[in-house]
């Protein structure tokens, strides 16, 4: 159960990109599954993660916060030249930053969680010729905004 509620809380952090707002929608699809007495397994879980995620989209005066911005500004964040990881993390999460929602859902689904298109389908309700342009699409922008360096 616990492997089942981190893939969920991974999905719903991918979605999000918010700690905080990740383990709210994990939690509220957990209720929604127990209340149901639905299956406890992956695709269940993560279609009830989704569906919870776009009914808070569809409702954004939930998630209306005040961002400090002199946080984002400190210099101690700025990564040292001669560490070049943490520079790259910094790179791949703007760069996953700037992708729409179904496009960051789409590649963690197939990255991360290794789902097939058909699979990943089934649980955006998308038929599987779309989830694999959108797939393609995705990873295309990703290079061109990451560069020739990160090419696998």
């Amino acid at each position: 159960m616990d492997a089942l509620l981190q893939r969920a809380y991974r999905f719903a952090l991918s979605l999000t990109h918010d700690e905080n707002e990740a383990r709210d929608i994990v939690q509220d699809a957990s209720l929604s599954v127990a209340r149901r007495g639905g299956p406890w397994h992956a695709g269940y879980l993560l279609t009830a993660v989704r569906n919870r995620f776009l009914d808070l989209r569809r409702r954004p005066a939930l998630f209306d916060h005040e961002v400090d911005t002199a946080a984002l500004d400190d210099p101690a964040d700025t990564p040292s030249p001669d560490d070049t990881a943490p520079f790259a993390a910094v790179a791949l999460g703007d760069a996953l930053g700037l992708l729409r929602e179904d496009e960051r859902e789409v590649l963690f689904l197939h990255a991360v969680e290794g789902l097939t298109a058909s699979e990943i389908g089934a649980i955006t309700n998308r038929p599987r010729g779309t989830v694999l342009s959108l797939l393609h699409r995705t990873k295309k922008k990703l290079r061109a905004r990451l560069g020739d360096a990160y090419r696998p």
